[in-house]
């Protein structure tokens, strides 16, 4: 790979100083890294006891709101089956004890009844009774007002649950010790729970199971307050390693926390997986890991809550650590960023003006000369000698060149160096387009004019040179007042043909529009001749001159075409492959059977009257036209003679329906030997 000298230069200052900038940078961060290490213990401790703090305060709410619910049965107080002072009991510590979710009680025969908390907005009362409705479930909704509860509605649903059938009644009626046992499917809730259950027996007698219990959500609420460093956050684990409880200020009874939420959430499920596959680990030991997500490193710690193999992760990206000393470690950066750039903008300066500019100017100007483009080539100035003698040298060279380019086809040599055509004699069969045009009386008209036909050819050449450049045509040569040009060579080109067509008919429209007269005041006419085929094309001649040019019987065709204009009085005739090839791009006429000069076989030649897409007017005479010709190749010359006669009518005067005309006319007076085959022989070249 080649880079510039003035990028060369600017890559080692800038090499150079950004070696520096790394050591220095990684001094600092290697004292950052040490440091963060040092405050992410302090945070994780910090965040693990408050949490430790909080699980524990609701842990104890909740049995103390279990013993006082207890004693209130035991002493009698009021029985399990007083359902307005048992909704009244259970109301009452709900309300006292904000992180209880549930009160709920189960008999031995099935019957059933809850207090449960709705978010900070209300609660309801449920009760599942065999003498209520067939055992449905009743339902009290209450909001919450200043200082008491109001009832809102109470509805009926029919239910299956039976406390009996889970485990936080089934595992404590048989038993007389108190527990705390993982719940789920309580009545309307999916959730997963935790309560502190246990028997109560009145009078030695036992009256079934009461549990308090306590949802997560209300944790993820807690969680949702504390802030681990700047972009940190605290998660509960369970003992399988799941999060139970995620950060969320707005979780409640009525609305579950986010979970799945954030790439903060992911780092502490990878750490609850770690956890779970390194099952050899002491429950009680904390442990600190690094998790890198996505290119991002986390300080992650786990520390034991002592209840129900809890855990509580804190998650903190490894920069909020180092908000801090990044900084400092920032603004030392800048400041050698600053100095990098001012550094490498002086470099780049210094060298575009003084080497840069001036040489990619001589450049521009050595890739014109390759070009062969030559017209604006002008001295660099530089303030290094080398550079400016390089400058002078490749002036001269252009003017050199230039001297000589009016020599030889200019196009024709851009072409050839973009196509990559080696100067050496050879050449390659192509199948080619050729054109021949010339002007109609030159000879006379060189005569009368002497030198002046100069002055006069001028603008046709200027008009015709025009024409072929603009359909991407290549001009082979001048000769006299002919041009010969081609196209598919020496750049590929599919559509040479209709190309061909479409620069035939621009180049008489231009030589028409700029009113070239002869002598006599009269429009300058043109022929032309198109002919397709496949031609040797290349640089002809020695090692000393050489000329790129198509030689082959396509070229000679084509010549021998635009002479035969002069016989039927047309301006552009083509042969059969060009109409081929040109296909339906073209509107033309089928003209005649000729056998060009020096060739035996006749040539069905066409007249090329307009491009099929830019075509105007009528041409119904053309079907009239040859409907004649083919009258005439069958020998039928009085109907051939009528149908000349009405195309030449209907064109308004055609100058090759009058010679088909006279030429039916004779063979009616003096019809053709038995062998002819309606083939017309061109004894001119």
């Amino acid at each position: 790979m080649r880079v510039s000298v003035g990028i060369a230069v600017t890559m080692l200052v800038a090499l150079s100083i950004g070696v520096s900038t790394f050591v220095v940078h990684s001094l600092w961060w290697t004292t950052a890294r040490e440091n963060s290490r040092m405050l992410a213990a302090e945070i994780n401790s910090q965040i693990a006891n408050t949490v430790r703090i909080e699980v524990g305060l609701t842990l104890r709410s909740a049995e103390a709101a279990w013993a006082a619910v207890r004693t209130i049965f035991v002493q009698n107080v009021i029985t399990t089956r007083q359902a307005d002072k048992r909704e009244f009991v259970f109301l009452s510590q709900l309300q006292a004890q904000p992180n209880i979710s549930w009160i709920m009680f189960g008999w031995p025969d099935g019957n059933f009844f809850a207090a449960h908390r709705l978010g900070d907005g209300g609660l309801e009362m449920m009760e599942i009774d065999d003498e209520i409705r067939d055992g449905m479930l009743r339902r009290d909704r209450y909001i919450f007002i200043p200082g008491d509860i109001q009832f809102e509605e109470r509805d009926f649903s029919a239910t299956n649950f039976d406390p009996r059938e889970h485990a936080w009644y089934a595992n404590f009626i048989g038993r007389d010790a108190t527990d705390w046992i993982e719940a789920r499917d309580l009545p309307g809730s999916q959730k997963t729970v935790y309560a502190y259950a246990g028997p109560v027996d009145v009078n030695r007698r036992r009256q079934g199971v009461l549990a308090v219990v306590i949802e997560t959500d209300r944790l993820s609420r807690f969680l949702g307050t504390l802030r681990p460093g700047e972009f940190g956050a605290a998660f509960i684990l369970d003992a399988d390693g799941n999060v139970i409880a995620a950060p969320d200020p707005n979780a409640d009874e009525v609305t579950p926390a986010r979970m799945g939420e954030g790439d903060l959430y992911e780092i502490a499920k990878m750490s609850g997986e770690q956890l779970l596959g390194g099952s050899d680990m002491p429950p009680v030991a904390n442990s600190t890991t690094r998790i890198v997500n996505d290119g991002v490193p986390y300080a992650v710690a786990l520390t034991p809550l002592g209840f129900y193999g809890w855990r509580v992760a804190t998650v903190i990206p490894e920069s909020a650590f180092l908000s801090g000393i990044d900084a400092a470690l920032l603004n030392l950066i800048y400041i050698l960023i600053g100095v990098v750039v001012v550094a490498t903008a002086l470099a780049i300066w210094l060298m575009r003006t003084v080497v840069a500019t001036p040489l990619a100017h001589i450049v521009e100007d050595l890739s014109k000369v390759e070009r062969f483009d030559i017209e604006q080539i002008a001295r660099r100035p530089s303030k290094l000698k080398e550079l400016s003698n390089l400058s002078a040298a490749t002036v001269n060279m252009a003017a050199g060149l230039s001297a000589f380019r009016k020599y030889v086809p200019t196009d024709l040599v851009r072409s050839l160096v973009a196509e990559g055509v080696e100067t050496q004699p050879g050449g390659e069969m192509k199948r080619i387009s050729v054109l021949f045009c010339d002007v109609a009386g030159f000879t006379g008209l060189s005569e009368r004019l002497g030198p002046k036909i100069v002055q006069l050819m001028e603008p046709f050449f200027s008009a015709t040179s025009s024409a072929i450049a603009r359909h991407d045509g290549t001009i082979d040569k001048f000769m006299g007042d002919a041009v010969m040009a081609f196209w598919g060579a020496p750049r590929p080109d599919p559509k040479h043909a209709e190309n061909a067509c479409r620069a035939a008919l621009d180049l008489v429209a231009t030589v028409a529009a700029t009113g070239i007269k002869d002598d006599t005041g009269s429009p300058l006419r043109i022929r032309l001749g198109l002919n397709t085929g496949e031609a040797l094309v290349g640089n002809i001649g020695s090692e000393e001159r050489l000329n790129y040019t198509a030689i082959g019987d396509v070229v000679n065709v084509a010549s021998r075409l635009e002479g035969a204009n002069k016989v039927y009085g047309t301006a552009i005739l083509i042969g059969p492959e060009t109409r081929r090839a040109a296909g339906d791009t073209v509107v033309v006429r089928e003209l005649d059977t000729l056998a060009v000069f020096g060739r035996a076989e006749g040539l069905v030649i066409f007249e090329l009257i307009a491009m099929a897409d830019n075509a105007d007017g009528s041409f119904g005479w053309i079907a009239t036209y040859e409907e004649g010709l083919n009258h005439y190749r069958n020998r039928r010359f009085d109907r051939a003679i009528e149908a000349f006669e009405a195309a030449d009518k209907k064109r308004g005067g055609d100058p090759a329906s009058a010679v088909m005309k006279k030429r039916a006319q004779a063979f009616q007076s003096e019809p053709p030997p038995s062998d002819w085959m309606g083939v017309a022989i061109a004894d001119k070249k």
